[in-house]
């Protein structure tokens, strides 16, 4: 059996993988210099003592919106001027209520009273005190904040303190993936959130070209990646959404595979291998991690497909499964959301977060054609339902 020391002297392509993480920050970020200076001058004024415009960013999942908030948020704490603007970022898929978030803030700058039994008015208070003491502008970043539960309140608590205030100010940098979620707010909650609002694009296959390379540079051995596996881990990113945590996950599992095989070299046939175990890593990840109702959703639906559809079935697509119609899905997940002891949703919310798994490229779905029992949609999974039915009971009987 290899020792550890073994398994250390082998030879390896990689100088430093931790820069293919998605986490990493490196000293530029490629093709997002214009958001950045945009994002830089909407906080600049906190460090004059004036509360910064809100500000909300869209984009799709790895187009940089975090990078870029990241990259700001450390070049504002290291300035001069900082001392009474403070940053507070936080992550709504972990801290996803308002009383969560308000507890957060507390646990990063008056930690004596991050305590259990003090409830949001008593912590949303002492949060005042600490900001009116010396004037300070806090400035609370909410990564994924279409995850937050109470939406509404908090934006509400978090934009309305500024009227309990006598001095300082509180600002916020909202992240989402969606598009669609301002919809859900309460038109007082919208004009106060939406001050300031900014579009991430995707990114090209140029351009994840260019991002793939700069991680290269400093991740790999010299002359470890030809240029066709650069062009081709590039190209496969730009056609799943322009994703650029896709490319580097697809760069990092392809190395990893060719050093496996004994190879100095990373070449595209490393890369192709590499997808399909990307591919399912990634879509755990989504699945795993999504709100509780998407994966009822997610759950009824592999079920359906594994049972044969009720009212028809409407080409077999060749996955133990049909095609099945939005109704009988609704239906399906009512049934489902009892099992797992919970009360479903409203049809409307049902169609948004079909709307999530859609663009989540988790499901697929087609309006009917005239004669369809009028206007319904056909749904699909985009992976087996016998995968999906498994990750989604060991996240549901988990909770």
């Amino acid at each position: 059996m290899q020792s550890f020391d073994d398994i250390l002297s082998r030879p390896t392509i990689f100088r430093d993988r931790n820069v293919l993480s998605p986490h990493y920050i490196p000293e530029t970020l490629p093709h997002r210099e214009k958001e950045i200076e945009k994002i830089m001058k909407a906080v600049s004024p906190a460090l004059l003592g004036q509360r910064p415009r809100n500000i909300l960013i869209y984009g799709k999942t790895g187009t940089g919106k975090t990078s870029s908030v990241k990259y700001v948020v450390e070049k504002f704490q290291s300035h001069p001027s900082e001392s009474k603007a403070k940053v507070c970022y936080i992550n709504c898929r972990v801290y996803n209520s308002r009383y969560r978030v308000v507890q957060h803030v507390i646990k990063e700058f008056i930690p004596e009273y991050d305590k259990a039994g003090y409830g949001l008015a008593f912590l949303y208070e002492k949060m005042l005190d600490w900001i009116e003491e010396d004037g300070k502008c806090l400035l609370i970043v909410l990564d994924e904040v279409d995850m937050v539960k109470d939406l509404d309140d908090l934006t509400y608590t978090l934009t309305r303190s500024n009227d309990d205030l006598e001095k300082g100010a509180v600002s916020i940098i909202g992240i989402s993936n969606k598009l669609s979620f301002k919809e859900r707010l309460d038109p007082r909650s919208r004009s106060t959130l939406f001050e300031t609002e900014m579009v991430f694009s995707p990114y090209s296959s140029f351009q994840l070209k260019e991002i793939l390379k700069q991680r290269i540079a400093i991740g790999f051995n010299e002359g470890s990646v030809d240029e066709a596996a650069v062009n081709l881990a590039a190209a496969i990113a730009a056609q799943d959404n322009g994703d650029a945590r896709y490319a580097l996950k697809l760069l990092l599992k392809a190395g990893e595979i060719a050093e496996d095989e004994g190879s100095q070299e990373l070449v595209d046939k490393f890369v192709e291998q590499a997808r399909k175990t990307v591919d399912e890593d990634i879509s755990f990840e989504a699945i795993s991690t999504l709100p509780k109702h998407q994966q009822l959703v997610l759950r009824a639906i592999a079920g359906l497909q594994l049972e044969g559809a009720r009212y028809s079935r409407l080409g077999n697509n060749g996955d133990n499964g049909s095609a099945l119609l939005s109704g009988e899905v609704y239906e399906k997940y009512v049934q489902t959301a009892r099992v797992f002891r919970s009360e479903a949703r409203s049809a409307r919310w049902y169609r948004e977060y079909l709307s999530d798994l859609e663009m989540l490229g988790l499901i697929t779905m087609t309006e009917s054609g005239k004669g369809q029992r009028g206007h319904t949609r056909f749904i699909k999974l985009a992976y087996s339902p016998e995968k999906v039915k498994k990750i989604t009971e060991a996240s549901l009987y988990g909770e």
